[in-house]
């Protein structure tokens, strides 16, 4: 019986650490795993850390062992695909690509997107103002097909990061003008569908899938002009679109939407003005409003779902704990002062983190409770969403990728 229950233990700390993480903010953009990552970090957590061939804000993406992400030259322009060993950060393979130099927003980069990955392949974006170009590889760094999907138009710079649903690659193509939303075979790069739409923002949200019974998996956007609709991810039909961010300022939807049981939750706002979460429901085939706040929202950092609790953790550090089912406030209560946060929360065996421009790494309870538990700091620019895979917690810098762990 001892040695039963031994194996027993031993299977499902197998299968606790086993997870990937696939894309921005892991699974369905979720930002949640049960990896228990360290929350004091010691000398003897920081397994490995590594100088990357570029610099970048998208985060990395973990499969089966593997660690892949975007660099750029901001000199050049080029862009690099990397692959690294998880366990011990060496690079396995760097592929670059000729790219245009441009103009972005100061707070930006030249790789902002985090790649998707899946058993077949990994699929990288980027966007300059001559190609937004929709690339994937294979696990070695072989490229299997690169398409271009015309120009981007946007004086802030591209940030987009693909997603994978079945054997499609969803992108988000919202400009500063005529606009789409894109789908394409994953295998062969071909063009499966298109919905175009007039966007007045450029925006950098990453959709999320929604599937409840009844309903076919729906694509959930958010975009300031289009608020938050529902697309048919066979098809890229609209099913319904939901006008809720208003349009008396023009604003941009940076970070993206999350799913809370059965609502829809996405937010939207400017940087000096009016900030807004909204949480839908449905109704039938139709989605209504359940609920919103317009007070300490978040302009770039996505909201995270943490058991009941919803947590948003603004672009000041300052964190609301709000009800998700009703969107009741339970408490606003600063982080840490000083600093800005333009990468997202992550949650790790029921604790928060989330990571400071400047590059320390707050760790808050994720019980409900307020409470700051740590702050690590790795002492270089950070602007990124760690990934949590392997029982380790992977964070990009500006110029080095870190693994911390147990």
């Amino acid at each position: 019986m001892k040695t039963l229950t031994f194996i027993c233990i031993l299977a499902f700390a197998s299968n606790l650490f086993a997870d990937n993480w696939p894309r921005f903010r892991g699974p369905n953009g979720a930002g949640v795993a049960n990896d228990p990552i360290p929350v004091v970090w010691k000398n003897e957590h920081f397994k490995w850390k590594v100088k990357l061939p570029g610099i970048g804000h998208g985060s990395p993406v973990v499969w089966e062992g593997r660690i892949f992400l975007l660099c750029a030259d901001e000199e050049t322009g080029q862009r690099t695909a990397v692959g690294l060993d998880a366990k011990t950060g060496r690079v396995l393979w760097k592929t670059p690509f000729k790219a245009a130099k441009h103009r972005h927003h100061k707070q930006n980069s030249l790789a902002s997107s985090t790649p998707a990955v899946d058993a077949g392949g990994v699929y990288f974006s980027w966007g300059t103002p001559e190609a937004l170009t929709l690339m994937a590889t294979s696990h070695d760094g072989a490229v299997k097909w690169k398409a271009n999907l015309g120009p981007v138009k946007g004086g802030h710079g591209f940030g987009a990061s693909p997603m994978i649903w079945r054997d499609s690659i969803i992108l988000n193509n919202d400009q500063d003008g005529a606009s789409s939303l894109l789908a394409l075979d994953k295998l062969t790069g071909v063009l499966k569908w298109k919905t175009p739409r007039q966007s007045k923002r450029l925006t950098y949200s990453t959709p999320c899938v929604y599937g409840i019974d009844g309903r076919n998996d729906e694509l959930i956007f958010t975009n300031w002009h289009h608020g938050i609709p529902g697309i048919d991810a066979e098809t890229g039909q609209v099913k319904w679109e939901n006008d809720v961010f208003g349009k008396p300022a023009k604003e941009r939807a940076i970070g993206s939407p999350i799913l809370a049981g059965d609502l829809v939750i996405g937010t939207c706002g400017f940087v000096t003005k009016l900030k807004h979460i909204v949480a839908l429901r449905p109704n039938g085939l139709k989605m209504e409003e359940a609920w919103r706040i317009e007070k300490s929202v978040p302009h770039i950092p996505t909201p995270l779902l943490l058991g009941k609790k919803l947590f948003l953790w603004n672009d000041q550090g300052i964190v609301t704990c709000v009800e998700a089912a009703t969107g009741k406030i339970h408490w606003t209560e600063r982080s840490v002062r000083g600093g800005r946060f333009f990468g997202s929360p992550v949650a790790a065996d029921g604790k928060i983190y989330c990571a400071q421009s400047t590059g320390k790494i707050i760790v808050l309870r994720g019980d409900g409770k307020f409470e700051v538990l740590a702050v690590n700091d790795l002492d270089e620019q950070c602007h990124t969403t760690p990934a949590i895979a392997n029982g380790m917690m992977y964070v990009r810098t500006y110029g080095h990728l870190f693994a911390i762990g147990n």
